[in-house]
């Protein structure tokens, strides 16, 4: 095997077994907050526990908005594998904290622990920028459709592993996911390779090169704002997806923890095959014209999905993991391309996993509102911000949106 493709593998196995511990307590949430007894968690200072939910399934997205700002570009300067290192040692420590706020009930740390957790979570734009190294050695989209299914492989692991914990206690998937991330950190140091020597960095040194390295800085650029804009409504609906869909399969399927987790288990393996045929496939022609297929089939799937009942409505959550997973492997892909050698790959991933994590929070701040008074409403809304998408993808690919030839495809 070629050092690239030992490289890229022993990317893909320590993204996929911190995804898992990511994604382990993704199916116990909704529950917890909507189906449980009332105690002083889920009705903390006599607030909805719909809106303590909405609130809890922020607060973790808007800490990796904060970490992918500053990681992908900080891994630029001082290497890869040093930052990996650094951010999965207290996301570690992040997830045991987070564990014993859930047994002692304790709500504010539970936030607080989920708020940190988070910004180091935003190491996914690392794990991106090595993928992106890799180029020409090893295709670009091949490799990202690659390297995207064995994340969905751990979304479809930690589910069904964090719901098969719950029984143990509230606690138990946390736990669980400390041990995994503990055995990132193991892998980490035994396969992938050495960062080169860099200068000594104080803690002021370091701030300061966060404060001019992080990834908002690359919207001077008019083409990146842009992309940013299209990525932000385009993740403003997947996230909506990803987020509440657990709460209509609660309210309108009546699904318990262990349910919900085979629905994401069956969506991730939907989601890794249909990435794994588009790494066989090999490059697409005309990716933006593919992109922009990809958003409309999920905008009208969102728009669809909550009026259908029962299996109908859950079918269809498994189904939207097709086009979700190819519009994730073509876009990054081609924006990589198009921007990585001048921006350098490390800002170009931090800047997709900031919007898609700022996309992230707004939704869920917005969802938090709206699913007081209708769950199906933050859906629908999902599906016109993806919409938006749809629209600007139409402008660049005519020759009329502001990215001018930058948007034009090769």
């Amino acid at each position: 095997m070629s050092q690239s493709k030992l490289i890229f593998y022993a990317a893909c196995v320590v993204a996929l077994m911190s995804t898992v511990g990511i994604s382990m307590p993704y199916p116990i949430l909704a529950p917890i907050f909507v189906d449980a007894a009332p105690n002083n968690f889920n009705h903390f200072l006599g607030l909805p526990p719909k809106l303590l939910l909405g609130l809890a399934l922020a607060i973790n997205p808007l800490g990796i908005l904060f970490g992918s700002m500053v990681m992908g570009m900080l891994s630029d300067r001082f290497g890869r594998r040093r930052v990996l290192g650094v951010s999965l040692i207290f996301t570690f420590l992040g997830y045991i904290i987070t564990a014993i706020a859930l047994q002692q009930e304790w709500y504010l740390l539970f936030v607080l622990a989920r708020f940190a957790t988070g910004i180091t979570e935003g190491n996914v734009a690392v794990f991106r920028a090595i993928i992106a190294d890799l180029h020409p050695q090893l295709d670009r989209t091949r490799s990202f459709a690659v390297f995207n299914s064995w994340l969905y492989i751990g979304w479809l692991a930690g589910p069904l592993a964090g719901a098969a914990a719950l029984p143990l206690g509230v606690g138990a998937p946390f736990w669980l996911a400390a041990g995994v991330i503990f055995l990132c950190g193991l892998v980490l140091l035994k396969v992938l390779p050495a960062d080169r020597a860099s200068q000594a960095t104080t803690i002021s040194a370091l701030w300061q090169a966060m404060r001019s390295n992080h990834a908002l800085l690359m919207l001077r650029d008019p083409a990146l704002k842009q992309v940013f804009y299209l990525q932000l409504a385009i993740t403003m609906g997947i996230n909506a997806f990803y987020e509440f869909y657990p709460l209509w399969l609660v309210e309108f399927a009546r699904f318990n923890s262990f349910q919900i987790a085979v629905v994401t288990a069956l969506m991730c393996l939907v989601m890794s095959f249909s990435s794994t045929l588009l790494s066989k496939l090999g490059n697409q022609q005309r990716p933006l014209t593919q992109a922009r297929h990809y958003a409309l089939a999920i905008a009208l799937g969102l728009m669809l999905q909550p009026w259908l009942p029962g299996w109908y409505g859950v079918l269809l959550i498994v189904l939207l993991g097709v086009p979700i997973s190819l519009y994730n492997a073509v876009s990054p892909a081609y924006f990589s391309e198009k921007f990585g050698e001048q921006q350098g790959q490390g800002g170009i991933m931090g800047l997709l996993t900031t919007t898609f994590c700022l996309g992230n929070v707004i939704i869920t701040l917005l969802g938090s509102v709206l699913i007081l008074f209708d769950t199906r409403a933050i859906l629908i809304l999902g599906g016109l911000c993806c919409m938006v998408t749809v629209w600007m993808f139409g402008r660049w690919i005519d020759g009329r949106g502001p990215l001018g030839h930058t948007a034009m495809e090769a």
